[in-house]
């Protein structure tokens, strides 16, 4: 098709198609490099805040307000994550498989309970012929050395 329109797999209406994620990926600029190393930093900082935060500052020797900076970071950094090229991608993707995962056909209870006994037995079976030839692999080693 030549326009930014395909037909759903039922053959409904037209659905809009935007850039997939790999091209947002693709499309990457220095400011989100930046944007990146920032967001790191704020990771770390959630990481340290703990240790170290209650010796610089007299308010951080509540445990309330030490989870409040940690909370703090963690949300700054998600959202300048959330800003670049890669996250705008990384939040279609998720978009795109929560849409996929509806047109999912999950199976009924008596397909996995007869699935999960077939799994369980070829287990069991394969164990027990692991077993076997371990045990004359060992026999025949003992049979060699003595």
């Amino acid at each position: 098709m030549s326009n930014d329109k395909s037909r759903d797999a039922t053959g409904g209406a037209a659905i809009p198609q935007s850039n997939n994620s790999a091209e947002m990926v693709k499309t990457s600029s220095p400011f989100d490099f930046i944007l990146w190393i920032i967001a790191l930093a704020l990771f770390g900082c959630a990481l340290m805040t703990n240790q170290y935060l209650p010796a610089y500052w007299a308010p951080a020797n509540s445990i309330w307000v030490r989870i409040g900076v940690i909370i703090a970071c963690i949300i700054v950094a998600l959202g300048l994550l959330y800003a670049t090229h890669q996250g705008k991608g990384f939040v279609r993707l998720l978009k795109d498989s929560r849409i996929e995962l509806r047109r999912v056909t999950w199976p009924t209870k008596h397909e996995t309970v007869t699935t999960s006994w077939q799994v369980l037995l070829v287990v069991v079976v394969a164990a027990i012929i692991l077993w076997c030839f371990d045990y004359i692999i060992g026999w025949f080693m003992k049979f060699i050395i003595g």
